[in-house]
């Protein structure tokens, strides 16, 4: 505890001197830099005039003299909003304990202390959720996540692979086909390639393939002529004229019917379309960008995908990672979507506990990056307090870590595979419980911090900066 704790700035509000004592005594061991006040007057005094110098934990009666802690919580919001407040009260009830979490309270403790224990445990429960924050909000400020990245987050090098490939390809005019399983964020990288391309200002056209029949598919793709069909009342164009000078997003291309796909390879090789009904070729400028979560290789075996098109479409190539092979981007992700919805909703949530975000960190997401939104979004809505916990969650998640590779289908699977799951799981389950510090979690763990460094190195985990 005290290397984490070490220079912390704790303050400590409470009009009883020898409580004041009690936690000095009880905290001081273990490094923190410890602060009192008696009063709220006093309490809200010093947060105004200490900004520079904050406290990272503010610890305070419920029940004071010339008012109550709430004030004390309110004025830390305004004041040092990065602070973590943790009550502690002599008559605690539920009531009390509900009003004060929901205003923004991090934990609500009974005093007395029976075990000193509990009170530096959970002091350093809050401190480490602020660490944990802090590093969350240093990584999405170094990953530099702007207009046309949109929803793109992530540090792991799976994720910087995917970005640095869409830096280098989007100012070409090549294909580019974006595999990756369903909600993995395939249209994200679509539109950041447009985005960053010279055709930006042009428009953007996108179609789902496997959304419509055949017949109506090809009108959508290549328009019709009036009278073409029962039903044509009118000319139509179709996506390539629509996108004219811009980009075409072709996606799920994997479900198009082979007949299409013929059609759609003579528009990329000749550069024209024909309209249906139409004898007339007309010439088209776009970009085609194609999407699917099916493995064309596979397909092209299968005889269902053309080898010709697949080579077309299969100029650049680019993975995106499924979720539960970048874990360590969960907890950004949930920061990233908590503040979208929080502003979308107009709801006053602005962090998630540990416990919730250790519960997020160990499930496999198998509706990856859109279903992991779509939980978060979920919990603002329906949260009664500042900050979401893991009971959040209980009614949408089950309460519980789906199982991961290394635990459903175990004898289905190679031993390496299995070991090598494991070991990821649990280093990044590690890190966790050691609120993202490198000493306690080598301490946790039984290992020198060199072994730990090469094994987090291996799976590409990072810690808290490797503090020690």
């Amino acid at each position: 505890m005290a290397d984490v704790a070490k220079g912390a700035r704790v303050l400590v509000v409470d009009d009883e001197d020898i409580v004041l004592r009690i936690v000095a005594r009880i905290l001081g061991p273990d490094g923190y830099s410890i602060t009192t006040r008696s009063t709220v007057t006093e309490a809200i005094e010093l947060l105004t005039s200490s900004k520079d110098a904050a406290p990272d934990v503010i610890l305070t009666d419920l029940h004071l003299q010339d008012g109550t802690g709430l004030e004390i919580l309110a004025a830390a919001r305004a004041e040092c909003p990065d602070a973590v407040t943790v009550v502690m009260s002599g008559r605690t009830t539920i009531g009390s304990a509900v009003e004060a979490m929901r205003s923004g309270a991090y934990d609500c403790l009974s005093k007395p202390f029976d075990d000193p224990q509990i009170l530096s445990s959970a002091v350093g429960r809050a401190l480490g959720h602020k660490r944990l924050l802090e590093r969350n909000r240093y990584l999405e400020q170094r990953l530099g996540v702007t207009a046309g990245y949109e929803g793109l987050v992530g540090s792991t090098r799976a994720m910087r692979e995917v970005i640095s490939l869409v830096d280098t390809v989007a100012p070409t005019d090549a294909n580019v086909l974006v595999q990756g399983e369903s909600g993995t964020g395939k249209e994200l990288v679509v539109r950041a390639i447009h985005d960053r391309s010279r055709r930006r200002d042009k428009p953007f056209v996108a179609i789902n393939c496997g959304a419509l029949t055949e017949s109506l598919l090809e009108s959508e793709l290549f328009g019709h002529e009036r009278g073409s069909f029962t039903g044509a009342a009118t000319a139509h164009k179709g996506v390539f004229e629509q996108a004219a000078g811009g980009t075409i997003f072709l996606d799920e291309v994997g479900d198009l019917p082979l007949s299409t796909q013929v059609r759609l390879l003579r528009v990329i090789q000749e550069r024209e379309v024909r309209s249906v009904g139409s004898n007339c070729p007309r010439p088209v400028d776009v970009r085609i960008v194609a999407a699917t979560h099916r493995d064309l290789v596979a397909n092209v075996a299968a005889g269902t995908f053309r080898q010709d098109l697949f080579y077309r479409l299969n100029v650049v190539v680019i993975l995106v990672p499924p979720l539960r092979d970048r874990r360590e981007d969960i907890p950004m992700l949930a920061d990233h979507f908590l503040r979208k919805h929080a502003a979308r909703h107009g709801r006053d949530v602005g962090q998630l506990s540990a416990g919730a975000i250790g519960l997020l960190t160990a499930r496999d997401w198998p509706g990856n990056v859109r279903e992991l939104e779509n939980v978060i979004e979920r919990a603002v809505v329906l949260s009664r307090g500042t900050i979401i916990t893991e009971t959040d969650f209980a009614h949408l998640v089950g309460g519980i870590p789906a199982p991961s590779t290394s635990q459903a289908g175990l004898a289905s699977v190679p031993l390496a595979r299995a070991k090598h799951d494991f070991e990821r799981d649990y280093l990044a389950r590690l890190l966790v419980e050691a609120n993202g510090n490198f000493a306690d979690a080598a301490r946790i763990a039984g290992l020198d911090r060199s072994n730990l460094r090469r094994l987090l190195k291996r799976f590409e985990i990072e810690a808290e900066g490797e503090k020690d």
